[in-house]
């Protein structure tokens, strides 16, 4: 009887021992973003963003952290993504779709993973799927772009739903993407360093809207960027967008014009779908009135 007790607490002392093994190397999905700092400014996420749901994610690919998304559980769609812009040394890969395993299964593998047919119910609970974007009348809109990452691997990893949200193709083709290929330029000219980009959605004042009665729709995407080493000195013009500089784009033509005014001169395909060039400073009050937060994006609003 004695030996038998011994057996069941060594036995209850392992399981204890490798369960909390299990939550070290098992910790992407966490209640912060500990293990892929180096994706932020400062190794400081954006601040004074605060409510029930939201889930930060290393974004895990081949066994490297590529960037880092806070996930909002509810609306299924990422509030934002964060990386460090790298262009590209090769082409926009094949879309082959991935999904978070640990946001259906807290123990799963830390890995993203293709979608298969057919998908377990958890995951299709605890996220947004293929089928919800079906017919939908929304593209997947990359936060984090293929084309701002280096590797193929890099890129491959933008190909995740936890990295997307409903996007209109007129401002995903459109005035966007021009935005990023404006941004790789800018770094591409000026940048002397590193550029920390933080892109995410703002969803409808009023109440979500939905595809799928699923996944929330935004209004507005934004993006932001930080390089606190920039060629100042050479290039005087490119003052007003160093350090930081940010915008705001329509993902409903039919919004108000409070935040973005639209040109009417802009051809029928991309009407309505503007995007507004603005300061860093004037985003965060954009964002803080939006989502009722008092947000800071970069620390010390990236001055070195």
């Amino acid at each position: 009887m004695c030996q038998r007790k011994m057996l069941q607490s060594s036995m209850g002392a392992l399981l204890l021992l490798l369960a909390w093994l299990g939550g070290l190397v098992l910790g992407e999905i966490s209640k912060d973003f500990s293990e892929c700092l180096n994706f932020f400014y400062e190794r400081t996420p954006p601040q004074g963003i605060t409510a029930a749901g939201y889930q930060p994610i290393c974004q895990r690919y081949k066994n490297q952290y590529h960037f880092a998304s806070l996930y909002h559980r509810q609306h299924r769609t990422p509030v934002y993504s964060a990386y460090v812009l790298s262009p590209a040394d090769g082409k926009r890969p094949n879309s082959t779709w991935m999904y978070e395993p640990q946001l259906a299964f807290s123990r799963a593998s830390s890995e993203m993973k293709t979608f298969t047919t057919p998908m377990d119910q958890n995951v299709i609970e605890s996220q947004a799927v293929l089928q919800d974007y079906k017919n939908s009348n929304f593209t997947k809109g990359h936060l984090n772009p293929s084309m701002h990452q280096k590797t193929r691997e890099n890129r491959e990893a933008t190909f995740t739903l936890t990295n997307v949200v409903p996007q209109k193709a007129g401002s995903n083709s459109g005035p966007w993407s021009r935005l990023e290929n404006e941004v790789l330029r800018k770094f591409k000219t000026f940048c002397n360093g590193s550029m920390y980009v933080i892109t995410g959605s703002m969803p409808y004042k009023s109440e979500p809207r939905w595809i799928n009665n699923r996944v929330s729709v935004p209004e507005y995407m934004w993006s932001a960027y930080c390089c606190p080493s920039f060629r100042a000195s050479l290039y005087t013009s490119a003052t007003p967008f160093f350090p930081t500089y940010a915008a705001v784009g329509r993902n409903d033509r039919n919004s108000d014009e409070d935040i973005v005014p639209v040109n009417v001169k802009a051809r029928a395909s991309v009407r309505g779908y503007d995007v507004r060039r603005m300061t860093l400073e004037s985003l965060e009050e954009i964002l803080a009135q939006r989502l009722g937060m008092p947000i800071s994006l970069f620390q010390g609003q990236c001055q070195v």
